[in-house]
């Protein structure tokens, strides 16, 4: 069995063990997170096309600001930042509304 090395030295075989678990760990929720953006953007989508249909706006600021509200509420109480939940969601909407424009470009033409 090989040990793993820092630095500082050896890494005991239990740490190196624990550390690969926690991380098989974060690979799946990765795994999860872009399985759930995927999602989003397959309904995104839709409504895009049912905005370009309608003649309408490809952003909604009235909803924007409703959904960082509800997001940033949602954070406190999963004890993540509220700040970093807002900065997702508006990298997230920025997306979409690119999304929505090219859509109603497309629909147009």
């Amino acid at each position: 069995m090989t040990t793993s090395t820092t630095g500082n030295g050896p890494v005991d075989p239990e740490v190196q063990a624990e550390l690969s678990r926690l991380r098989d760990s974060i690979d799946n929720i990765d795994a999860a997170v872009i399985h759930m953006l995927a999602e989003r953007f397959k309904a995104t989508q839709q409504v895009g096309y049912l905005k370009a249909r309608h003649h309408l706006p490809p952003a909604d600021p009235a909803r924007e600001a409703r959904q960082i509200t509800r997001l940033r509420t949602l954070a406190e109480s999963a004890r993540l930042d509220p700040a970093f939940a807002e900065k997702f969601l508006n990298f997230i909407v920025a997306e979409v509304i690119r999304h929505h424009e090219r859509i109603a470009e497309d629909t147009a033409s």
